[in-house]
């Protein structure tokens, strides 16, 4: 049993046709898994508020006009103006077969590390990754502790992940070097980009001072030539 649970409605509208229910707060999904794709539907607020909840890695016991079904989220769309959810779509699951899930990456206790104590900054740049279990075995989240990183060499791996059991990395060819998470200083990169700047800058500066008057003398020239035609006048 699911701690997530929502009821749907079977479907005839289609397409464009679709678009009617959301104005009535409702939202269109497909269910993949059962033979063909059943087409559903369900109250909006519900169905928000069960994914938020389980995101893509818990499953929910869906009823279906009657028919009980375990399930996980495949795909949300959401309208990119509105932010709104315009269709959702569900793969059903058999509880004694391993299903894949997408589960978010946790780190944890970076705030009493060296490295934080020294300004650095963790950029986590894997947020997610796909695993492999039982529909009940799979894990809410991954979470890496991050409390020894301490210099700038030091990073978080995929090496780094320790999966609970029963649980195994969906994707067999993913490196065990690729990088979660990494650290930079930020004061380093704006002294970095200050120095690129004032760079840029003389340089600006030389080559406007290297380029000729109208006359085909230098800026300081051309000046100096004023000056002594001046003197003579």
């Amino acid at each position: 049993m699911s701690e997530n649970k929502l009821s749907l409605e079977k479907r005839t509208l289609t397409g464009k046709k679709a678009a009617g229910l959301r104005a009535d707060g409702l939202i269109p999904s497909v269910i993949y898994g059962e033979g063909e794709p059943l087409l559903a539907q369900s109250i909006y607020n519900d169905t928000e508020k069960v994914l938020r909840s389980a995101g893509y890695h818990s499953t929910i016991d869906i009823d279906v006009s009657g028919k009980k079904l375990m399930a996980i989220v495949k795909d949300v769309a959401i309208d990119p103006v509105s932010r709104k959810i315009v269709n959702v779509e569900f793969q059903a699951v058999s509880a004694d077969k391993p299903v894949e899930a997408t589960t978010p990456i946790i780190l944890e206790g970076f705030d009493s590390s060296e490295a934080n104590k020294l300004h650095y900054t963790l950029l986590q740049v894997m947020e997610e990754i796909d695993v492999k279990a039982k529909p009940a075995d799979l894990p809410k989240q991954i979470t890496i502790d991050a409390s020894k990183m301490a210099t700038l060499e030091d990073k978080i791996t995929v090496a780094d992940i320790i999966l609970p059991e029963g649980v195994t990395l969906a994707d067999k060819e993913l490196s065990s070097d690729q990088v979660i998470a990494n650290l930079y200083d930020p004061a380093a990169v704006a002294a970095q980009r200050e120095a690129e700047e004032a760079a840029a800058k003389e340089a600006a500066e030389a080559s406007a001072a290297d380029v000729p008057s109208d006359n085909g003398s230098k800026p300081e020239e051309a000046a100096e030539g004023e000056a002594k035609e001046e003197a003579k006048e």
